[in-house]
């Protein structure tokens, strides 16, 4: 019984560890001028897609130490996907409007 039970064990293990491998994806609307939440925690190598749903223009921006990002304007309707490869605490901003803000903690 016990031979059985551990190439099963191994099995799962290894189906466990692609799992927790694969980055995941969070979609954020851009819409008043505004993100529609002001805080997010991901893992390190998730993604997060910034749509665009809104009737003006964005570029979305992040500036660390650690990691930079800078979009191209974005057009109403369209995306930007910024992936964060590093852990910390990092401000996602708009330079078209500098009041939008959002925290994103990556573990």
């Amino acid at each position: 019984m016990r031979i059985r039970s551990i190439p099963v064990l191994v099995a799962v293990m290894a189906a466990l560890s692609v799992t927790t491998l694969a980055a995941g994806m969070v979609t954020v609307s851009q819409q008043n001028r505004a993100f529609t939440v002001d805080r997010l925690q991901l893992a390190r190598g998730d993604t997060i897609r910034f749509s665009n749903d809104d009737k003006f223009r964005h570029q979305i921006y992040v500036e660390s130490p650690s990691f930079t990002f800078e979009s191209d304007e974005q057009a109403p309707g369209t995306a930007v996907d910024i992936t964060f490869p590093q852990a910390g605490l990092f401000q996602v901003r708009c330079h078209i409007h500098p009041k939008m803000l959002l925290q994103v903690e990556v573990h």
